[in-house]
């Protein structure tokens, strides 16, 4: 979501790999390797991830072992997301303070403050809550924090702490503790929002966890990357179903096909937003101004756009409609017509498949589109376009720190056959850390990297396998 604009699985890990599905969680594994974020039945035999990890370990161990050369001096991590209410949010887990406690976090590349509902809270009930007493490394900043999203509010005050996600830890890390929260912001068993855009645009004035470890070198790659999942027009979906993954430091070659189009953040980074060139609907253009931006926005569920162009895209569509009541700024449309859209940022031709141009459906014969109408405009201080999950379901997206631009590229066979299999939800967990980040207040951010544990345990325990009971 854009600050001011609309808004048990059984998992069969080996020992070298890091203990936790959720997160934190942590991988010491080299860029493109990964654990399968679900296995739906008990394999006979170990599949080729196993296997590449059980091999990737060796060779590690080997290496450690005679050639005498030192560990690796970065990481990688991965975060499971979770689905929430069919398609209409994604979150992932962190942990916080000392002793640490995990919490459940929006994921939202469309803004910049990591916030966590503080346990004087009175509207949060049914929320897992931070109690600031709990923990002996938090400071109060004693700075007042007020957030405003297109879904309500959150207000609070400025802290530091330890904050871990992903293996990755970073201490005195700022953030909020929010003690007033909007109704609709927030959905059990959701305590907070991560922020995952430029600290240029951060109410709190606090970095990023993300472009903390970015700019400190800790590090693999410096970039993130996202898969989304679909459940929306799956057969009999829960509430929370597993949602896909978040990758730190590395992108997860089994993920995605081809290469990653990358189009670089134009000007000063605040949002991810890229220039929006061209958008085809039933493969027929439609107008876009000059100048025109659209924000990458993970914490989005659909997608905002300019009254005229919105209007035109509906113009496509017979006998669609503006839509009334609570769907003021929506479009109504036969749910028989399929619906095709196409974009491209300067690159290469994306297209969002009709599953997810169909919102809902408000009869037996009429849906809601995703595309809606906002009052932002190309110029303004703000990208005209907000590009959610609606269209971000359909690729795999990378966002890059030096130099600052976002990739797509297109999804495996992999990632597609994940969408709409039922499983059970990833639920938080506390992990190892592999590296460890002091955030300095006005000056760089210090690297502490650990030393992991995929060299020491990896041939001692090649075969352990560890079973987690995932809620």
């Amino acid at each position: 979501m854009v600050p001011n604009l609309v808004s048990a699985a059984s998992v069969l890990l080996l020992w070298f790999s890091l203990e936790a599905c959720g997160a934190p969680t942590t991988s010491s594994t080299p860029a493109g390797l990964t654990i399968p974020l679900q296995m739906r039945s008990p394999a006979p035999s170990r599949n080729l991830t196993e296997l590449g990890l059980l091999a990737q370990g060796q060779r590690d161990a080997v290496i450690a072992k005679y050639s005498g050369q030192p560990s690796r001096k970065r990481s990688t991590g991965y975060n499971l997301i979770v689905d929430q209410q069919y398609d209409s949010g994604y979150y992932g887990s962190l942990a916080i303070g000392t002793p640490l406690t995990s919490f459940d976090v929006i994921l939202d590349t469309g803004s910049s403050d990591l916030w966590i509902v503080d346990s004087s809270c009175n509207n949060c009930k049914g929320i897992d809550m931070f109690n600031p007493s709990s923990s002996s490394s938090l400071k109060n900043l004693s700075t007042p924090f007020s957030i405003q999203y297109g879904s309500g509010a959150a207000v609070g005050y400025v802290v530091q702490d330890v904050v871990e996600m992903a293996g990755f830890s970073v201490s005195n890390q700022g953030f909020a503790l929010v003690d007033e929260v909007s109704q609709d912001v927030l959905t059990s068993p959701v305590s907070g929002l991560l922020g995952l855009a430029w600290q240029s645009i951060s109410s709190s004035g606090q970095m990023p966890f993300w472009q903390t470890l970015a700019s400190s070198g800790a590090m693999d790659s410096a970039l993130f990357a996202i898969q989304l999942r679909r459940y929306s027009n799956a057969t009999n979906p829960s509430t929370l179903e597993p949602g896909g993954q978040l990758t730190i430091g590395y992108t997860n070659s089994s993920l995605y096909t081809g290469s990653i189009d990358y189009i670089d953040v134009p000007s000063t980074p605040s949002y991810w937003y890229l220039p929006l060139e061209s958008l085809r609907v039933q493969g027929t253009a439609i107008s876009i101004a000059s100048g025109t931006y659209a924000a990458i926005d993970t914490g989005t569920t659909n997608i905002a756009g300019p009254s005229d162009a919105i209007q035109a895209i509906y113009a496509q569509i017979p006998s669609s409609s503006p839509a009334t009541g609570q769907w003021i700024g929506y479009y109504q449309y036969p749910c028989s017509t399929s619906v095709t859209v196409s974009f491209s940022f300067g690159g290469n031709t994306w297209t969002m498949s009709a599953a997810d141009f169909a919102f809902t459906s408000i009869s037996s014969s009429e849906c809601i589109g995703a595309f809606f109408e906002t009052t932002s405009t190309a110029g303004s201080s703000t990208p005209s376009w907000i590009i959610g999950d609606a269209f971000l379901k359909n690729v795999y997206s990378v966002f890059r720190y030096n130099p600052p631009a976002v990739g797509f590229a297109a999804l495996s066979e992999v990632a597609i056959a994940q969408n709409g299999v039922n499983g059970a939800a990833p639920t938080p967990t506390i992990g190892s850390v592999s590296a460890a980040v002091t955030n300095t207040s006005g000056a760089a951010p210090r690297v502490r990297l650990g030393l992991g544990r995929g060299v020491v345990q990896g041939i001692a325990a090649l075969f352990v396998m560890v079973s987690l009971w995932v809620l």
